[in-house]
């Protein structure tokens, strides 16, 4: 680990003006960061701590809610707002890492969370995200967790977190301040693909750090579910996630279906148009199946994962069976029928 300076910032404004210097990084739980400088693939000149900053309220706001970044995933998945107008969010969150990791990583950090690609944390390795032109090892090399969508020919890594997934189906928007001011970005358009530019994860620009993030004032309380596929059933990264809600008519056919998938791209991914195959449709296997398909046009395996295909499409229509049903996963007894 290299030397690096430390600031702890008393307000936001402070921690913007340190932020805008090339190589300062912004520190919550460090959950991830930390992880990063040890392994040498991040060397901060200097560390900015938010943790003083007035970021960790859970609050009501516009109908909805307004979730701190500094809150801890754990103070945010248990919450009783949340837990209860947005149980979707509750669940997912408590789907990813440990209880231990859940106490200290903040909901602005796993935002910004980078990836578990193994060449991305391997120095010795190729990789255009951590060295820009060194190439992917990827591309050719194991690649059984990395994603079949949104690819280019300069990375196929994936986005890791499952809060996100939760929060592209909830179309929740993340408040960012920044040298030029504060701005509000839509979740879908928050994390990017890879393209010529692997390197960048989101779309926040220098200096810019993440103070909240709002949830919309919507109720998909009762039909909803997030199901996580991975290798073993806890601790572990998804190698296919699904988050789905829905809203039912009267006489049971589908007004309103949205999906997210994590583990497959770069980002959370949702396509409306697959969304919209559903709207007025019986609840049924098949028209599940018709909106995988179009979710998963363009899917191109690269060897070690083809196999998440196959895997995701029957995620997609699992998924959408619970949430229809109203019997959400359980993230505490993972069996699935």
């Amino acid at each position: 680990m290299n030397n690096f300076g430390y600031l702890r910032a008393g307000a936001v404004a402070e921690a913007v003006q340190a932020g805008t210097t090339p190589q300062v990084r912004y520190l919550a739980g460090g959950t991830n960061l930390l992880d990063l400088m040890k392994y040498g693939v991040e060397q901060p000149v200097a560390l900015v701590d938010l943790n003083r900053l007035p970021l960790r309220t859970i609050e009501e706001h516009a109908g909805g809610l307004r979730l701190g970044a500094l809150a801890t995933n754990a103070e945010t998945a248990y919450d009783a707002r949340v837990a209860a107008r947005y149980p979707l969010l509750a669940s997912t969150i408590l789907a990813g890492a440990s209880a231990q990791l859940r106490n200290a990583a903040t909901n602005g950090g796993n935002l910004n969370q980078r990836t578990r690609c193994v060449y991305f944390y391997d120095a010795a390795a190729a990789c255009n995200k951590r060295v820009p032109g060194s190439g992917c090892a990827a591309l050719g090399g194991l690649n059984r967790g990395h994603a079949i969508l949104g690819t280019s020919a300069q990375c196929i890594a994936t986005y890791p977190g499952d809060m996100a997934v939760a929060l592209a189906v909830l179309e929740a928007r993340v408040r960012v301040a920044g040298p030029n001011g504060e701005r509000v970005i839509a979740l879908a358009d928050y994390h990017r693909l890879p393209g010529d530019e692997p390197w960048r994860d989101n779309t926040l620009q220098p200096g810019e750090l993440v103070t909240a993030i709002d949830l919309p004032a919507e109720d998909f309380t009762q039909h909803y579910t997030y199901l996580k596929l991975r290798d073993r059933l806890s601790y572990a990264f998804a190698l296919v996630s699904v988050a789905v809600v829905m809203r039912l008519e009267d006489d049971g056919s589908i007004a309103e279906a949205r999906i997210a998938l994590g583990g497959v791209a770069h980002k959370p991914w949702r396509v409306p148009a697959a969304e919209a195959l559903l709207r007025g449709q019986r609840p049924a296997p098949e028209a599940f199946g018709a909106a995988a398909s179009r979710l998963l046009a363009g899917a191109v395996g690269q060897g070690g994962n083809d196999f998440k295909m196959e895997l995701a499409h029957r995620a997609i229509v699992r998924a959408c069976q619970q949430a229809a049903a109203g019997t959400p996963q359980s993230q505490t007894d993972k069996h699935i029928q």
